[in-house]
């Protein structure tokens, strides 16, 4: 029944991550592809006896295949506006879409929606697509229609930005720009927070929507405390910690843009606040000497490891950020620690925070475990999907 133009077979025992619903197929495990095939075309997946496993698309790389279907079926118009559909009824049950106070957030989330692939972010009535995969970026007017269909007056414009996330071997060319009417970078509401998002130029879709639930935590912890907000970037942590009482908050990244874009941000929210000051510097450099300045730090870096390759180097890097923290906050002090490196597992994270906190010397202990929220959602079984970590750690 697939709609296909190749077969991949799979050597003998490689199907078994796929009988347990995986939707990776990794190059190695590949016996031969029957048939011609380019990358970003649908492939029907087979065991090496011909079983029937899957259906996904093809890419060069390490990932060969993503399935998009486990079951013998036609992939077409009708089967991407079902999957959409349920991604939307998803944020239409966790009341998102319809909320007055929060009108940003994640509308598609690859492989924790069934589309691997496929990141699509919402802002105020502007769809923010990002392809992760060649299959995806040639499908993404249609895709983009099929959005409109689904969400009428409430979707306004589909903008894609794929031309940093795309396989750089595809060769491509992408270029970004609106698929499906036009916007203007917008202010969006979160909690009724206000920020100003620039899809256009901004980082990933524009905003950084999986911290939504881990910022109103902070908000909780902040009454009467001085806060360090390391890696601020459009400053979301340090407006909820002013909400929640913060004596000072102090916002450090080491882009001026970044500090430009959190000091708007600010204004919009509080005024001509003299609690709040942001520093452009580096982390490390500006956490070498502020022992018993603060009793809240924030620490959410960029990941420091995008491939696996470099999982020991960014595991050294959050030991040694760790330790500093741990060192420098006053007794009693919070810290609430992140990794949205996806190669960096739960368990690898926390040897990585307990190795500093060791080097440090103080008594630490875990009061939460944080995650994405509910419109990132996990595949079960692609623990994968699990992206981000967190800890919030009390020192004695």
């Amino acid at each position: 029944m697939t709609n296909t133009k190749a077969t991949v077979v799979l050597k003998s025992t490689k199907e078994q991550s796929l009988k347990r619903f995986h939707p990776w197929v990794f190059s190695g495990a590949i016996k031969e592809i029957e048939g011609t095939v380019q990358e970003g075309d649908l492939v029907k997946v087979v065991s090496n006896t011909r079983e029937f496993l899957g259906t996904g698309h093809y890419q060069i790389g390490s990932i060969a295949v993503r399935i998009v279907t486990f079951t013998d079926e036609p992939v077409d118009s009708a089967f991407w506006k079902k999957k959409l559909a349920e991604a939307v009824s998803l944020r239409r049950a966790l009341g998102l879409l319809d909320s007055t106070d929060t009108n940003v957030f994640r509308l598609v989330h690859g492989e924790g929606d069934g589309l691997p692939g496929l990141i699509v972010d919402f802002y105020n009535g502007t769809a923010v697509l990002q392809a992760h995969s060649v299959g995806m970026y040639l499908i993404r007017n249609e895709l983009a229609q099929l959005l409109k269909e689904l969400l009428g007056e409430q979707l306004q414009a589909v903008y894609n930005k794929s031309d940093k996330t795309l396989p750089f071997k595809a060769d491509l060319k992408p270029e970004n720009g609106y698929l499906l009417g036009t916007s203007e970078p917008t202010i969006v509401k979160e909690y009724g927070q206000a920020f100003r998002v620039d899809w256009v130029e901004g980082q990933k879709t524009g905003f950084f929507i999986d911290q939504r639930e881990n910022r109103r935590l902070v908000q909780e912890y902040a009454q009467g405390r001085d806060v360090l907000n390391m890696f601020c970037y459009s400053g979301g942590f340090s407006f909820y910690a002013m909400r929640g009482g913060a004596n000072l908050v102090h916002s450090v990244d080491s882009s001026a843009k970044a500090i430009d874009l959190t000091n708007q941000n600010v204004e919009l929210n509080f005024e001509n606040d003299p609690r709040h000051e942001a520093f452009v510097a580096d982390a490390f450099s500006f956490m070498r000497d502020i022992k018993d300045k603060y009793d809240l730090i924030i620490l959410d870096p960029p990941a420091f490891a995008k491939h696996r390759n470099a999982l020991h180097q960014a595991l050294q890097a959050y030991k040694r950020l760790n330790a500093k923290a741990f060192e420098q906050v006053r007794p009693g002090g919070i810290v609430f620690t992140f990794s949205c490196s996806q190669v960096v597992t739960k368990d690898k994270f926390r040897e990585a925070v307990f190795s500093g906190a060791a080097i440090s010397g103080r008594k630490v202990r875990i009061l939460h475990q944080l995650t994405q929220p509910a419109d990132h959602p996990i595949n079960m079984y692609h623990p994968e999907g699990e992206y981000l970590k967190g800890l919030v750690l009390y020192v004695d």
